[in-house]
C-alpha cells in the first residue's frame, strides 16, 4: 500500500448553486463549499476588493485554475520585495478550501466500493482490525474507505476482496 498525504487540490466544480460550490477534491471526495457563509466570516463586506465577491454576478464567473478556485474577473497588483510588480486573478488557497467546506453526502454516497467492502466485511463476520490484516493494510485505513474517506488503488483493493475477504472482484462500467 502506497502511503498517500495528499494536499487537497479541486479537480472539478461539479455543480454552482447561488453561492454553494459543489467541488470534487484529489482526496476523493466531494465537498459544498458555502460562500455565503464564508464571505460572513472572513469580513468580505468591509474589504472594498473582496467585497465585489458579494455580487452574484461577479462571483459567479468563477473558474477552476492550477487546483483551486479563482476570479480571472477580480485583478489584483502584488508588489515583490525588489519593487517588480504583475497583476494576478483573485483565487483563494485550495487547502483552506478544504478545510472551510462541508462533506456532499449526496454525491459521496454514489461511490459505493466503501459501503461493499464495509457490507462483505460484516458478513463475512470480520471486523476492520481483522481485515486491515489479512490484506496488508491498517485498520484506520479500512476505515476511511468504508466511510469514502480516501481513495484506493487497484492493487490494494484487490488485496483486500481477494486475499482478506476471500471473494473474486468484477468490475464493470454502466
Amino acid at each position: 500500500m502506497r502511503k498517500s498525504a495528499k494536499i487537497p487540490r479541486i479537480l472539478l466544480i461539479n455543480k454552482l448553486d447561488g453561492f454553494d460550490v459543489y467541488v470534487a477534491f484529489n482526496t476523493g471526495e466531494h465537498r459544498i463549499i458555502r460562500f455565503s457563509l464564508l464571505f460572513e466570516k472572513w469580513n468580505y463586506k468591509e474589504d472594498p476588493f473582496r467585497s465585489r465577491l458579494l455580487e452574484k454576478q461577479v462571483f459567479q464567473k468563477l473558474e477552476l485554475n492550477a487546483g483551486t478556485l479563482c476570479w480571472p474577473n477580480l485583478i489584483q497588483t502584488t508588489t515583490l520585495s525588489n519593487g517588480m510588480e504583475f497583476e494576478i486573478s483573485f483565487d483563494l488557497d485550495p487547502v483552506v478550501l478544504y478545510q472551510e467546506s462541508e462533506p456532499d453526502e449526496e454525491k459521496n454516497q454514489q461511490n459505493p466500493i466503501g459501503s461493499l467492502i464495509k457490507t462483505a466485511r460484516q458478513q463475512a463476520g470480520l471486523t476492520q482490525e481483522e481485515l486491515a490484516k489479512r490484506s496488508g493494510t491498517t485498520k484506520n485505513y479500512i476505515s476511511r474507505i468504508e466511510n469514502n474517506k480516501s481513495d484506493i488503488e487497484l492493487g490494494t483493493l484487490l488485496k483486500i476482496i481477494e486475499i482478506g475477504l476471500g471473494k473474486r472482484m468484477n468490475i464493470q462500467i454502466n
